[in-house]
């Protein structure tokens, strides 16, 4: 004879069990869900913060190669000064005419180039007017001689270019 078992199935026991099965699995997904949700929030806060992160590096590297550059340009002014004084035939002189050479083209390898300023029209993000005279040559506004070379590194200003202004 067939052993008897303390809890006999019925279809209502049945169909109760499986309400609390089928409650149990939307409780399941919805835990399932709101963890996914996390999960993708998290991933994205993360990818967002990389991005920044590689942004205010790229900045900060940006911000001391400028600084550095802006030290060596009275250097760079320097040799341009000797350079346009020279005196002919002297190898010393054609030497610091071939450091001054290597330093410029270092220098624009980096991204540093020159503001050409003269015979433009003066603007003040570019220049710096440090003087006005009056010329038949050149209309009011344009700039007639760079006193002071001005820079460029890649798309910011290092240092504006000093220059003399027509009335």
């Amino acid at each position: 004879m067939p052993k008897k078992t303390s809890k006999e199935t019925t279809p209502e026991s049945v169909a109760e069990e499986l309400d609390i099965l089928k409650s149990q699995l939307t409780e399941a997904q919805a835990k399932t869900q709101e963890y996914l949700d996390a999960l993708l929030r998290e991933r994205a806060d993360f990818t967002n913060f990389r991005r920044r992160i590689e942004a205010e590096k790229s900045q900060m590297w940006a911000q001391a190669s400028s600084d550095t550059i802006k030290k060596l340009l009275p250097v760079l002014d320097d040799l341009e000064r000797a350079t346009a004084n020279r005196p002919a035939g002297n190898s010393w002189a054609d030497g610091v005419e071939m450091i001054y050479r290597k330093f410029q083209s270092m220098l624009e390898k980096e991204g540093i180039t020159r503001i050409e300023a003269e015979g433009q029209p003066f603007d003040p993000n570019m220049h710096e007017a440090i003087m006005q005279e009056e010329s038949s040559e050149y209309e009011s506004g344009t700039v007639i001689a760079v006193l002071q070379q001005g820079y460029m590194y890649r798309e910011q200003v290092l240092r504006p270019a000093m220059v003399k202004v027509a009335a």
